[in-house]
């Protein structure tokens, strides 16, 4: 028996989609942070490198080598009292173009008493027709300290890539405790690079970054990061804080002038080197 017609290769409910999960729970033992719990699941890793100090450094990697429409993603971060742990990623994560469906990459922060987590992923660049909807959710314990930056870049520069029509939502809340102090969400959607181009919106920019500090003495550093964003060539970016948290915005024309500017900012505000990934 045969059949008349074959399925078509672009029939959406026919694709296998990526689906990937990591949960990651990290103690401090005898004042060093060791694992605590690992589990994964689908094409999300973690790794653990070898490194100096009392931290744990952690490497994600999406072994599907990129989102495409439809996947799912959820990444969990527990540092428990007195932990210290840094995420980073080896290479910016691309997001190819869909052809209707919205992938989803969740991502679930816990900072116990005393702990520290820097979120440090390298750029998300989002090809022409991507639709991703990410969600950044952190609760901080009163005396913890929590550090995220991502940078998003809008098309493919080596291409000269215009995103004419995308999707891209950007959801981030922030816990200190029980109450909540910092929301934000972006949505773009439509034709971005246009979009982009108001001064209202990105006066040109193609790469945006927003970095999140949370500590008691957060607010106490807006002085000396403002001094240090001025001195900033090719790269856009302001500081405000307020609720115990410090936030930085950057945006550039070029992803060069943002990743030098974010390099430039990590390695003076953090005080230790980059994450060795982003150096590779």
């Amino acid at each position: 028996m045969f059949v008349s017609a074959l399925p078509s290769e672009g029939d959406p409910a026919l694709r296998q989609r990526a689906l990937g999960r990591v949960s990651f729970m990290a103690a401090n033992l005898e004042g060093q942070t060791r694992p605590l719990r690992i589990e994964e699941s689908g094409s999300m890793r973690i790794r653990l490198p070898k490194g100096e100090g009392a931290g744990l450094d952690a490497v994600l990697v999406n072994t599907a080598g990129g989102i495409a429409c439809g996947d799912r993603f959820s990444i969990e971060i527990d540092a428990q009292a007195g932990a210290s742990v840094t995420v980073a990623t080896p290479a910016a994560e691309k997001v190819y173009r869909s052809d209707g469906a919205v992938s989803k990459l969740s991502v679930t922060l816990k900072a116990g008493a005393g702990s520290q987590i820097d979120w440090l992923p390298q750029e998300t660049i989002l090809f022409d027709q991507a639709r991703l909807e990410r969600q950044l959710e952190a609760t901080v314990a009163e005396d913890a300290r929590l550090t995220l930056l991502e940078a998003v870049v809008f098309g493919r520069a080596a291409r000269a890539e215009r995103i004419l029509d995308g999707l891209f939502i950007d959801r981030w809340r922030i816990c200190r405790g029980s109450r909540l102090i910092y929301a934000d969400t972006l949505r773009l959607e439509g034709p971005i690079a246009d979009l982009l181009q108001k001064p209202s919106v990105g006066n040109g920019a193609r790469a945006l970054a927003t970095l999140i500090h949370v500590s008691p003495g957060a607010e106490a550093r807006l002085d000396s990061v403002r001094e240090h964003l001025s001195s900033g060539q090719g790269c856009d970016a302001a500081a405000s804080a307020w609720n115990g948290l410090l936030a930085v915005r950057f945006c550039a024309v070029t992803v060069e002038a943002l990743r030098a500017s974010v390099c430039s900012f990590l390695l003076t505000f953090r005080g230790e080197p980059l994450p060795r990934v982003w150096l590779s």
